[in-house]
């Protein structure tokens, strides 16, 4: 592992954002210097979103692994993600659950599903599609975990109706440009949710997100 992967690391945990040994695994187990273009590696172990074409970002280290810490994947389970921008996300949550896990991961943009599936070819547990994250994949439903890596006007419904039993999701809600990263439990019919303020990612295109 590089020293400025070990540096972003250590300042994730002392900022507190970074608290679980496993997060901390499966940060250090993929290189963010692959899923970033060329021109922008040299700031890839920076805390910093950074873009990746067609008006998208990779998310900022410390974003990533926040939603991880709420989100708990375990290995074995089955999480669904909405918005797989490069597949940087969706390459952290794999070493997660694996490995007996698998993720799905939706994109809305071609061209970004094309890159995604090109940085993830070597992960066996992920798989890329090409639809409108905001429908969630009713096919493959139910799903133990699901992620939405960008902004919502709020919980899209069908999300909601993929969760298992046990379930978790976290999505940010809010506006197109800030959001509350909102945390739901399911518990079978008993549903709890928390929030927390000040994250900002890009909006949520789609039938129950924003119009594009």
């Amino acid at each position: 592992m590089s020293p400025a992967r070990t540096r972003l690391l250590d300042y994730l945990e002392r900022r507190g954002y970074l608290n679980t040994p496993a997060v901390r695994a499966a940060m250090d187990s993929v290189d963010r210097a692959a899923f970033v273009p060329e021109r922008q590696k040299y700031a890839a172990w920076d805390d910093t979103p950074l873009p990746i074409g067609r008006g998208q970002t990779i998310s900022a280290p410390h974003m990533v692994v926040m939603m991880l810490e709420e989100l708990q994947p375990r290995p074995g389970q089955r999480l669904l993600e909405v918005g797989a921008g490069c597949g940087y996300h969706a390459a952290v949550a794999a070493a997660m659950v694996a490995p007996d896990g698998e993720v799905h991961t939706v994109e809305r943009i071609p061209q970004l599903v094309k890159l995604a599936r090109a940085n993830l070819a070597a992960v066996a547990n992920v798989t890329v599609h090409h639809a409108d994250g905001s429908l969630g994949l009713p096919k493959l439903a139910p799903f133990d975990r699901i992620m939405v890596t960008c902004g919502a006007p709020r919980l899209p419904g069908p999300l909601r109706e993929q969760l298992a039993m046990q379930g978790r999701i976290v999505v940010p809600v809010g506006g197109r440009t800030l959001q509350e990263l909102l945390v739901i439990e399911r518990d079978g019919d008993d549903w709890r949710e928390a929030r927390q303020s000040g994250v900002a990612f890009v909006p949520l295109i789609g039938k129950h997100g924003y119009k594009d």
